[in-house]
């Protein structure tokens, strides 16, 4: 098993009825691919008509034609990239996924996890209901079905959103609307953002869209708007945004979207992801600086805002020391052990010239399972590095995640029951320090204004294990 973390789907939603808006979809997903390789899927609407697309692979590999994209009719449409997290990796458990209810078709994509996600399923089979998928997006789709005394959708989110627990970031649509949702925690990114179309006047007309991350909105020359807030229903429809708010905000959102989910580009919390990350880089300088070094090198590519913060801050030049190719496969998906590990051999090339001789204090944003890392400072030390001091721009992981991400099990994790000084030797490092959580926190809250850092909480439970919520249904 390799070290990396697994992003944990992105959702994408746009109210545009003078355009069909399939493509633009597309284009989104291609933004949020980092999100989730599985499988993806468009499903629009057109007068009243839901329209599906669906497959196992990349974006560029599922939506790769004109003739793929042209039935999706419609201008109403949401859009999914997923890696799974609760329910196998198969094609029918991709989303979105549609369904029949009392009130009219519902499709629905999630991004994160349901920690309630048994006892919600329980409780639903002693009312008679029963489920065809293994997937918790199932969970959600019932319980908003079922709501068949309620009058509008907004009233049945809200009564998910007060029944269910966990990490969600929803994109919904029916024929007359799109509709988004985070938890009340706000664990999962979702914003808004706007754009201009003509309708059928000649007349521009501002319409709006969801997304996991902003970076989506530029692909396709929208404009971020501001983030759906921690409990909050946001409807997309004729009228412009309308807000309801389904639960009462309680901010947990996940801190490791900084670390490392969120593309740089994106903006969290109203700041720019890789400024946060160059001042994660240059608190560990603070907190972690080596004995001796004379070159600092980043892991590309997530770990290198980093790096240029730990350079910045320690007056050690940065260098290109590892050169990453960006054509191998990701180690994961690979079927063996062997090849996983002949993948991080590819995935890597050192600047033997750089390295050679020189005392390296080598940034990683994280260590979870601690095969890559091992295996980076294998190859710095056998380009001709004298030192190679391990600093990782976040605290250690010892806990798992059940808020949505897939950070492994207890004992697969290097720093679990484990010192530094025992990590540190199974890398085969010269040294190693992680950054502290306060550290993480004041790095990222760095970035609010004055006064603005009220009402902002993170959950950091693969850091602290103390969970946002109970977990022992999980």
């Amino acid at each position: 098993m390799e070290q990396e973390t697994k992003e944990k789907c992105g959702v994408f939603g746009v109210y545009a009825p003078e355009i069909d808006v399939a493509s633009m979809i597309s284009l989104a997903l291609v933004a949020l691919q980092h999100r989730g390789q599985e499988s993806c899927g468009i499903t629009t609407t057109d007068q009243g008509k839901f329209n599906s697309h669906k497959g196992l692979g990349l974006v560029s590999q599922v939506f790769n034609s004109e003739e793929v994209l042209l039935p999706l009719k419609g201008g109403v449409g949401i859009g999914h990239t997923r890696y799974s997290t609760a329910g196998k990796p198969t094609l029918d458990n991709s989303q979105p996924v549609v369904v029949e209810s009392f009130q009219g078709k519902l499709a629905i994509a999630q991004n994160g996890n349901l920690s309630t996600h048994t006892s919600l399923k329980q409780k639903l089979l002693k009312k008679g209901i029963g489920f065809f998928k293994d997937s918790d997006i199932e969970v959600i789709a019932q319980i908003l079905a079922s709501s068949t005394e309620l009058s509008s959708w907004e009233s049945r989110i809200t009564t998910l959103m007060n029944e269910a627990d966990g990490a969600y970031s929803l994109c919904l649509m029916t024929k007359e609307a799109v509709f988004g949702c985070r938890d009340h925690l706000g664990l999962r990114p979702l914003c808004i953002g706007s754009f201009q179309v003509k309708d059928k006047d000649g007349k521009e007309v501002t319409r709006y869209a969801l997304a996991s991350e902003s970076c989506a909105f530029f692909i396709i020359g929208a404009t971020y708007l501001r983030e759906v807030k921690p409990g909050e229903i946001v409807r997309l429809d004729e009228k412009g945004i309308t807000s309801t708010q389904g639960r009462e905000p309680r901010p947990a959102f996940c801190i490791f979207e900084y670390v490392y989910f969120s593309r740089p580009d994106t903006l969290l919390e109203n700041q720019l992801v890789i400024n946060v990350r160059e001042r994660l880089g240059m608190q560990l300088a603070k907190e972690a600086p080596p004995p001796v070094a004379d070159i600092v090198v980043g892991v590309p590519e997530s770990a290198v805002p980093a790096a240029v913060g730990y350079s910045k801050q320690s007056g050690i030049p940065l260098k290109e020391g590892l050169m990453k190719n960006r054509y191998v496969h990701r180690t994961f998906i690979q079927p063996t052990q062997t090849l996983r590990k002949l993948g991080v051999s590819m995935k890597f090339t050192p600047v033997v010239e750089n390295l050679k001789g020189k005392r390296v204090v080598l940034i990683d944003d994280s260590i979870v399972r601690g095969n890559t890392t091992m295996n980076l400072v294998k190859l710095i030390f056998e380009a001709g590095a004298k030192e190679v001091h391990v600093r990782v721009s976040s605290p250690p992981v010892r806990s798992p995640c059940f808020m949505g991400i897939d950070m492994a099990t207890t004992d697969q994790m290097v720093a679990y029951n484990r010192t530094e000084e025992e990590v540190c030797k199974l890398l085969g490092a010269t040294s190693l320090k992680y950054l502290s959580f306060e550290g993480l926190e004041t790095a990222v809250k760095e970035g609010f204004n004055q006064g603005e850092q009220l009402g902002h909480g993170y959950c950091g439970a693969c850091f602290t294990g103390k969970y946002p919520l109970p977990v022992d249904d999980w």
